[in-house]
């Protein structure tokens, strides 16, 4: 039977009650599945739901849009031959979705109608859209200084915005006190948003005809694509259908990187803004478990200064690529691991890029020189 698990403690709780922390807040996972093989997959669905048995359970009305199933491209790259895998082809433009379509279909299952998120981005956006789908009720807080332009899908999509006074930090904060009224399904703590996220890993073997690619590259925030690939790679391992882990690596910008400074071994510093601003998690919850993703799998970690994320926007772009540059930053790493050697000439390395350009306009407008 599988439970909501506190990693550190090892403690569990049962399934069938809906939660987003343990009882102290702790950051939940849950409890290790089996994995499944090529005949589980539902081949007739064309949608992250085609991995739906290994899921936690079956919701009986998937909240789905036609998420996942996303294009892998090879393109050249600085310092060589890559796959890129095309994230932002998802209904909201994020990968995302993918956790926001298993998260809210498992919660609805459970009799949860309203939910409460915190993101001024694509979580949020993710969230509000799915709840809308599902006809569930959805509450977005965002701190009072984000920009109009970054709630307007998640307006659209009939959320109620929040406006919070403060940091980012201090959004997070309200969120969580007021979670005792309305269920806090927040991309960064709900268990099951890493469920949808870990399908990344199914479909990359299932695109790979059956194999594990030698590396995944993710940009990397509160690292839910980082936990997903590892918890996804290893069912798989553990199901017998791969012979080892791929290498996981993740990409942070230097100004506001405290998964990979701490899997460098470099001191924390304080967070300065960068156009990599999707990746800007201060203080994640989840550092401990994505530490362990990356040395089980015996990746690692890349800084990346801004200029460097900005050079690798532009380089995609002009190859007809267009992605926000927080995912851009793993193109840019590609080309520092095959400079520095852990990625060899004829491994196989997969780029994910996560998020559309169309969401960075204004960022874009600033790297060309363009007013807007």
């Amino acid at each position: 039977m599988q439970s909501y698990l506190d990693p550190r403690t090892g403690r569990t709780w049962p399934l069938g009650t809906p939660r987003w922390s343990g009882d102290a807040q702790e950051p939940l996972m849950l409890t290790p599945r089996a994995g499944i093989g090529r005949d589980e997959i539902a081949t007739g669905t064309r949608s992250i739901w085609r991995y739906a048995a290994a899921l936690p359970f079956a919701p009986k009305a998937p909240i789905s849009m036609g998420e996942g199933c996303t294009p892998l491209i090879e393109r050249e790259l600085p310092g060589g031959t890559a796959l890129l895998k095309c994230e932002w082809f998802m209904p909201t433009g994020s990968f995302k979705d993918r956790g926001a379509s298993v998260m809210l279909s498992l919660l609805r299952d459970q009799g949860v109608t309203s939910v409460l998120e915190d993101s001024s981005g694509n979580g949020g956006a993710a969230v509000s859209a799915y709840a809308a789908a599902g006809g569930m009720a959805a509450t977005i807080y965002v701190p009072a200084s984000t920009s109009p332009a970054k709630t307007v899908q998640s307006r659209a999509a009939g959320a109620a915005i929040e406006l919070i006074p403060g940091s980012r930090q201090d959004c997070a904060d309200a969120a969580l006190r007021r979670s005792a009224e309305i269920f806090y399904a927040s991309h960064n703590w709900q268990p099951f948003f890493l469920e949808g996220t870990k399908t990344l890993a199914y479909e990359l073997w299932e695109d790979l005809g059956f194999r594990a690619p030698d590396h995944v590259i993710v940009p990397c925030g509160a690292g839910s694509n980082v936990l997903g690939c590892w918890l996804g790679f290893g069912e798989l391992l553990r199901a017998g259908q791969i012979g080892a882990l791929p290498r996981i690596w993740a990409a942070q910008p230097a100004n506001c990187g405290p998964i990979a400074r701490a899997a460098l071994g470099l001191p924390a510093a304080e967070a300065q803004p960068t156009i990599a601003e999707g990746t800007a998690i201060a203080q994640p919850i989840r550092l401990p478990e994505c530490l362990t993703a990356m040395r089980e799998s015996n990746g690692g970690a890349v800084l990346l200064a801004e200029e460097e994320i900005a050079a690798a926007s532009l380089a995609l772009a002009r190859m007809g690529v267009y992605v926000e540059p927080t995912c851009a930053q793993a193109a840019a790493a590609f080309g520092k691991l095959r400079e520095a050697g852990k990625i060899g000439a004829g491994e196989t390395a997969v780029v994910v890029l996560t998020g559309t350009g169309l969401k960075s306009t204004p960022r874009y407008a600033e790297m060309l020189g363009v007013s807007l």
